[in-house]
């Protein structure tokens, strides 16, 4: 079903994939705003006064049914809001940007700070804009480091380390969404499996929880000597990651860093090991490496859930060693070293 832009009475526009499931929309509404009293609070407080009236806001989140309760929050307590693409979202009109940005990832935070480089219009932008919340560990680390380099434009709140986020969101909430997002992905058992964990923060903390009840194995990969103190603690194997490249079956990174799993590391996993990132940024795995490697093929089960195939990478398992060309042998038949061996229209 195509996103198709529409208007409402006033003008805005807005995109709905599916407008009938509203119903349902609403009632998981309903049931998200019991368990997020906190806001509701908010709303019975401050809403009467309206702290946010005339307050344009955008935000730049994952559009959860969580995100949708705090959007009905800011708007009881009387700010105008927009949530729709980061370029469209920053544009209120002639009246320039808006006041405040709630960010994840720091995504709408970086677009202000480039266009100022660039544009006059994000000039006046920065002037205009309060601040920004940031509500990730990735986020607030880029905020420091601007911080600390001057460059920062406007003053930022770090939401990511209050104890109500770090807590309920990264510990509880990934103990909470990893299984579940396993099991819509693939629907395949987590009890018997070997189940890594990179890095054992807030975040690994809850998913190496959420394997461990599943009834799987856990083993944990860490830098910080407390982190693999603690791990062992609660009974968890302390490994590196290329120690368990061919006994594990699940491979969770939750770091916040870069380049954890490469494609060196996956062409030493078991045939369908499941590698997933629970981490903000999605370039803890060597997607580029995968994407490109010869020979590979991508088949998609489900949205944002693809089996990879590269037959060079299971000879191995099978007890087969390939011959390789020398590069005098692969010019004489004008090949690469690497591969492919045949040309396009050759069918194995």
């Amino acid at each position: 079903m195509a996103l198709l832009v529409e208007k409402t009475s006033s003008g805005r526009e807005y995109k709905v994939k599916d407008m009938s499931q509203a119903d349902f929309g609403r009632m998981e509404l309903q049931l998200a705003e019991v368990e997020m009293p906190g806001l509701m609070a908010c709303r019975t407080e401050y809403g009467p006064s309206q702290p946010f009236k005339g307050a344009r806001i955008t935000g730049s989140l994952h559009m959860t049914i969580q995100t949708a309760v705090l959007i009905e929050t800011l708007t009881a307590l009387g700010a105008e809001e927009y949530w729709w693409g980061p370029e469209r979202a920053l544009d209120w009109g002639p009246g320039g940007g808006p006041d405040l940005i709630v960010d994840d990832g720091g995504d709408t935070t970086l677009l202000i700070h480039e266009g100022v480089k660039a544009e006059q219009e994000y000039h006046k932008m920065k002037e205009r804009l309060v601040g920004v919340s940031e509500e990730t560990t990735t986020g607030v680390k880029r905020l420091y480091q601007m911080q600390a380099n001057g460059s920062l434009l406007f003053p930022a709140i770090n939401v990511n380390d209050s104890v109500t986020k770090s807590k309920f969101d990264n510990l509880y909430g990934c103990r909470h969404s990893l299984p579940d997002g396993l099991m819509r992905a693939t629907d395949v058992m987590i009890a018997g499996k070997v189940a890594v964990v990179c890095g054992y923060g807030d975040v690994g903390k809850g998913c190496a929880a959420a394997m461990k009840q599943a009834g799987a194995r856990v083993i944990v990969t860490e830098i910080d000597p407390i982190c693999a103190l603690q791990a062992l603690m609660e009974g968890l194997q302390v490994l590196t990651l290329e120690e368990t490249l061919s006994v594990a079956d699940i491979f969770v990174t939750t770091t916040g860093n870069k380049d954890i799993i490469m494609l060196n590391h996956m062409k030493q996993m078991k045939n369908n090991a499941i590698v997933c990132n629970i981490g903000h940024f999605d370039n803890e795995i060597d997607m580029l490496g995968l994407e490109t490697h010869p020979g590979v093929k991508r088949i998609t089960i489900k949205p944002q859930t693809d089996r990879w195939k590269v037959a060079s990478l299971h000879l191995g398992k099978l007890g087969a060693n390939l011959t390789k060309l020398t590069k005098e042998q692969a010019d004489y038949i004008s090949v690469p070293v690497e591969g492919p061996y045949k040309p396009a229209h050759y069918r194995y």
